[in-house]
């Protein structure tokens, strides 16, 4: 039987019985490859050197590093954008696109970010009486400044590929990443302004500084990666 087609039934009919996707991929490509007399020993030899990357090895950690912040550092993050876009109509949208970008310039993924910022923020902005339609979309169109904002996990992976400088691809992706985030916040501000959504209690300036307070190292958080990265102290690998 063809391999390729070996490899498509297996995984239809381990997909099926609900293993693992990642383990169903693994389980179908070995028992097809052994059948076409492929010798196992090459594949751990090209598994190792699939991952014998410095560059690859960034990837893990940035995601481990969104995984923590889902921890406590959303919700300053969250903080953060409220105090300064909380007295605004439509406030909950534009503070679920502002905390996007700074969940993505640590995490690198456009998954974690929907789902440790739209998590929290889709919720809410249903319980305010906004449209769930317009809140479900807010959260997943700003989840691509998760890919876009560096450090990128889709950009490591391309710079790995092809052998183009992280840090370069990165510097040519900040620029568009900001554009971007200006225009889903000014439509934000703008859909809320037309449709009359409700906005939050407006924050004291004793409030806004207790809040800065709070959340300074999560703040310093994107700062002190791509600083590092960009100024050349460290690769994106050190940096993550």
């Amino acid at each position: 039987m063809n391999a390729g087609l070996i490899v498509f039934l297996l995984l239809v009919v381990l997909s099926f019985l609900g293993v693992p996707i990642f383990l169903a991929i693994a389980i179908a490509t070995m028992v097809a490859l052994t059948s076409a007399g492929f010798p196992m020993e090459t594949i751990v030899q090209k598994t190792f050197l699939g991952l014998n990357s410095s560059s690859l090895l960034a990837i893990p950690l940035f995601i481990f590093a969104g995984n923590a912040m889902s921890y406590g550092i959303t919700q300053r993050l969250l903080n953060v954008a409220d105090a300064f876009l909380g007295r605004v109509r439509g406030s909950l949208g534009a503070v679920t696109i502002v905390a996007s970008g700074l969940f993505g310039a640590i995490s690198g993924s456009g998954v974690a970010t929907v789902s440790a910022i739209g998590g929290m923020t889709i919720p809410a902005m249903i319980d305010s009486g906004y449209d769930k339609n317009y809140a479900a979309a807010s959260a997943s169109s700003a989840s691509l400044l998760g890919p876009l904002v560096p450090p990128s996990i889709t950009l490591i992976v391309y710079a790995s590929l092809t052998e183009v400088s992280v840090q370069k691809l990165f510097l040519a992706t900040a620029l568009p990443a900001i554009v971007l985030l200006v225009a889903f916040l000014a439509y934000a501000l703008y859909y809320g302004k037309k449709h009359d959504l409700p906005t939050q209690p407006k924050k004291s300036g004793k409030e806004i500084a207790s809040t800065l307070k709070e959340s300074l190292l999560a703040l310093l958080m994107p700062v002190i990666v791509l600083g590092s990265i960009f100024s050349g102290i460290c690769t994106v690998t050190e940096a993550a």
